[in-house]
């Protein structure tokens, strides 16, 4: 039998890493439906211009995801301003991409710091909101098809990735009782800043970010777990998991993804700059005014991004 569908007007949503890319499709796909969307972001300044562009009485915040005290003042923010929050996705990531011996401990500690520990932050931080109320919610975790496997040249990314897997299903089972709805979504790569210099697999191209945002609307609707992007993807992987080792290493070969990453090495410095720049929880923690809401006027805002860098 059909689950029902659950209407998404009036109910507040949170994104971390809103302002562009799947959380920016995203918050627009919510907003047309009538729900009362808050982005969260590092970008204060970006996020405001996306909440501007969405309209729909879209908030903009900054967090930083890596920064427990500032993701509590992110959640609590949008509760005063919105009222209770409904939804938490778990969005914020990067991914840098290099043969594994070759990357740096910056790159490495800066995807488990965003992209593992982030989403246990928030996922934390929302379940307690559940338990407290009493009333459920539902909980969306942004992985990848790199959470169900391994992709030479993207190691580290695919280990924070396995675990943003591992740790919604862990949850889904443990507080499902409680009312919390668990989904997981698992895309291929995607057009966006993140997937810059990526070329198309065999078989499958780059999606865009609305594929993306239109699945997790979906699972919103149709509460579900698994949130494959496209969800042939999804079959696909069952039948590649049931080969043995040494065929699927050939099935690799064969679709392209032995070589899909390593080949974009070197083809991707914009992004990669941009990233590696990213140093939230060391560049900001101890310059977010302590007691203040997350919402720093932008002169302010500008003036710490440039103390922080210099």
């Amino acid at each position: 039998m059909a689950k029902a569908t659950q209407p998404i007007a009036g109910k507040v949503v949170a994104i971390t890493g809103g302002a562009r890319g799947i959380g920016k499709a995203t918050a627009r796909a919510l907003v047309r439906r009538g729900a009362r969307v808050a982005i969260g972001d590092i970008d204060l300044e970006l996020a405001r211009r996306t909440a501007e562009e969405l309209g729909g009485g879209t908030r903009a915040y900054y967090v930083d995801v890596t920064d427990r005290a500032a993701f509590e003042r992110f959640l609590s923010d949008v509760e005063r301003d919105l009222g209770e929050l409904d939804v938490l996705i778990n969005n914020a990531g990067i991914m840098h991409v290099n043969r594994f011996h070759e990357e740096d401990e910056g790159a490495e500690d800066r995807q488990v710091d965003i992209n593992l520990r982030g989403v246990l932050t928030g996922s934390k931080l929302f379940v307690r909101r559940v338990l407290d109320r009493g009333r459920g919610g539902h909980l969306v975790n942004i992985a990848s098809q790199a959470g169900k496997s391994g992709f030479p040249g993207i190691a580290t990314y695919c280990a924070t990735k396995h675990a943003v897997v591992g740790l919604s299903q862990a949850l889904a089972l443990e507080y499902e009782e409680h009312g919390l709805q668990v989904s997981c979504v698992m895309p291929i790569v995607v057009d966006t800043e993140l997937g810059q210099g990526i070329r198309d697999a065999r078989g499958f191209k780059k999606i865009k970010p609305d594929d993306v945002a239109a699945e997790i609307v979906s699972a919103l609707e149709r509460p579900r777990f698994n949130v494959h992007v496209p969800r042939s993807v999804g079959v696909v992987g069952k039948l590649i998991q049931l080969l043995p080792e040494r065929a699927q290493r050939l099935s690799a070969k064969l679709f392209g993804t032995d070589r899909l990453l390593l080949d974009a090495i070197g083809r991707r410095q914009e992004y990669e700059r941009r990233a590696a720049a990213s140093e939230p929880s060391r560049s900001h923690r101890a310059a977010l005014p302590a007691g203040t809401g997350v919402r720093l006027p932008e002169s302010e805002h500008a003036k710490q991004k440039s103390e922080a860098r210099s």
